[in-house]
C-alpha cells in the first residue's frame, strides 16, 4: 500500500462520508463548549452569580458524565443496529441539541446551555462505538492503521479548530451569540448531510437483547474483554494515554500564563503545536507500519512520551523570561523553541502510541463484540480522565509546580508502559523486530 493510501480513502464512499461526519462532530462539540467556557470566564456577570471556577469544572464534567452513564447502552446499539443509520440518528440528535442551545444563547439562559453540554456529551457517547467499530467493517486489515491515523488526525484537528473558532466567534460584538447559535446549527447540519452518504453497515448482532442496566452491562463488557488479555491491556493502555493527555493539556492555560508569562495566544500556540503533533504522528503510523497493524510502534510511542515529557520539565525550569509576552514575543525568548519542540514531539509520539492500539483492539477482539468493547474502553477513558484531574489536584495540593507535574506524569508513563509490556511481551518483541527495518 503506498504511503499516500490513507489520503486516497477520503475520496472513497466507504471512508470519506464517515470521516467528515466524525470530524464535524468533534469540531462542533468544541465550538460550542469553548464558546460557553469563554462566556462564563469573561462575561459571567451577565449570565449568573455562580463562581467562575465552579462553572469551569462543572461544564467539562457534565460533558464526560454521559460516557460513564450511557457508554454501555451505546455499545449495544452499535452492535444491534446498522451503524450508518445510527450515525444519521446521532446527527439528527445533534441538530436538535443545537437548536435548544440556540434558544439558550439568545435568551441568555445559562442552564439551557449547561443542559446542552450534557446533551452533546450524550451525542459523543452514542457516536463513540460507531466511530471505531465502523472501520473494521469497511477497511481491509492493511488499511486499518492508515484509517485510524486519519480518524485520530481528524479528531484532534477538529478539536483544535473548534476551540479556536468558538473562542473567536463568541466575543464578536454585538453578534457573537447569534454567530455561535447559527454556526453550531449549520455545522450540525453539515455533519448530518455527510452521514447520509455513509454506506450501509450491517449490524453484527441484530438479535442482541438490550440491557438497560448500565452498571451490569459495563461490568459484563469488561469481564468479556478481560478474557482476551492482549485486548484488555490494550484498552488500559489506550485509557492511560487519555490520563496522560488530560493531565498535560489541563495544565496548559496556567502554564502558559504563570510559567511562560504569555497571554492567551501563547496557550493557543501550545495547544496548536500539540494537536499538530498528534495529527502528524497519527498519519506517520501508516508509513512506519507499511500497511501492517504494527504494535511495535506502541513502545516507541511510550518511550517518546516519557523522554519528551521529562524534557518539557527540564526546559520549563530553564526558561527564564519574566515579562508578559504574546505569541511572537514568546517565540523570540531563549528556550521557547525547546518547549514547543517538546510539546510537538509529545503529540507525535502520542500518535505512534494510540493509533496501533486502536487497530489492535479492532482486529483482535470478537467481531460481534467490537462496539461493546469500544464502549467499555470509553468508560475506562472517562474514569481515567477523572482520576487524572484528581491526581493533578493532589499534586498541586502537595506543592508541586506545573513543570513538576509534567515530570511526575512522564515517570508514571514509564512505569505503566513497563507493566503493560511485561504483561504482553509481544509489544516489545514486535518493537525489536521493527527496529532493524528502519
Amino acid at each position: 500500500m503506498p504511503p499516500s493510501g490513507q489520503f486516497s480513502l477520503l475520496a472513497q464512499r466507504r471512508f470519506g462520508p464517515f470521516f467528515w461526519t466524525q470530524f464535524f462532530g468533534a469540531f462542533n462539540d468544541n465550538v460550542f463548549k469553548t464558546a460557553l467556557l469563554t462566556i462564563v470566564t469573561y462575561d459571567v456577570l451577565r449570565w449568573t452569580t455562580m463562581d467562575v471556577g465552579l462553572l469551569n469544572n462543572l461544564i467539562p464534567g457534565l460533558f464526560i458524565l454521559p460516557f460513564v452513564l450511557f457508554s454501555a447502552l451505546s455499545g449495544q446499539l452499535a452492535d444491534k443496529f446498522d451503524k450508518a443509520r445510527l450515525a444519521r440518528f446521532v446527527k439528527l440528535l445533534e441538530i436538535g441539541i443545537m437548536l435548544v442551545a440556540a434558544y439558550g444563547w439568545m435568551t441568555h439562559n445559562l442552564w439551557i446551555l449547561v443542559a446542552a453540554v450534557a446533551g452533546m456529551g450524550l451525542h459523543s457517547t452514542l457516536f463513540g462505538p460507531v466511530k471505531y467499530a465502523y472501520l473494521p467493517q469497511h477497511l481491509q486489515t492493511a488499511e486499518l492503521t492508515g484509517g485510524n491515523g486519519m480518524v485520530e488526525m481528524g479528531t484532534f484537528v477538529g478539536i483544535l479548530l473548534g476551540e479556536v473558532l468558538g473562542a473567536v466567534l463568541v466575543v464578536q460584538k454585538p453578534w457573537g451569540l447569534a454567530l455561535i447559535a447559527g454556526s453550531t446549527i449549520a455545522f450540525a447540519l453539515i455533519g448530518w448531510l455527510a452521514s447520509r452518504a455513509i454506506p450501509p453497515t450491517p449490524a453484527p448482532v441484530p438479535e442482541l437483547q438490550i440491557s438497560w442496566n448500565p452498571w451490569r452491562e459495563t461490568l459484563r463488557n469488561l469481564r468479556f474483554s478481560r478474557q482476551n488479555r492482549t485486548v484488555f491491556l490494550a484498552m488500559l493502555g489506550n485509557s492511560w494515554f487519555w490520563f496522560y493527555g488530560a493531565i498535560v493539556l489541563a495544565q496548559f492555560p496556567v502554564y502558559a500564563r504563570d510559567y511562560l508569562h504569555g497571554d492567551h495566544s501563547v496557550f493557543v500556540l501550545l495547544l496548536t503545536v500539540f494537536s499538530f503533533g498528534i495529527g502528524a504522528g497519527s498519519l506517520l503510523c501508516e508509513r512506519l507500519s507499511k500497511g501492517r497493524v504494527e504494535i511495535g510502534l506502541v513502545p516507541l510511542g511510550a518511550i517518546g512520551l516519557t523522554l519528551f515529557g521529562f524534557d518539557l520539565f527540564l526546559a520549563s525550569v530553564a526558561y527564564s523570561n519574566a515579562a508578559t509576552v504574546g505569541m511572537a514575543g514568546f517565540v523570540a525568548q531563549h528556550g521557547s523553541l525547546r518547549i514547543l519542540f517538546d510539546c510537538l514531539l509529545i503529540g507525535v509520539f502520542g500518535g505512534f502510541y494510540i493509533v496501533p492500539l486502536f487497530a489492535l483492539i479492532q482486529t483482535r477482539c470478537d467481531r460481534q463484540h467490537v462496539s461493546r468493547t469500544i464502549a467499555g474502553m470509553n468508560i475506562l477513558n472517562a474514569l481515567f480522565m477523572v482520576v487524572a484531574a484528581l491526581v493533578a489536584m493532589l499534586l498541586l495540593q502537595l506543592g508541586c509546580s506545573i513543570p513538576q507535574i509534567f515530570m511526575v506524569t512522564a515517570v508514571l508513563n514509564a512505569l505503566v508502559a513497563a507493566v503493560i509490556f511485561a504483561a504482553v511481551p509481544e509489544f516489545w518483541t514486535r518493537f525489536v523486530a521493527w527496529l532493524p527495518g528502519r
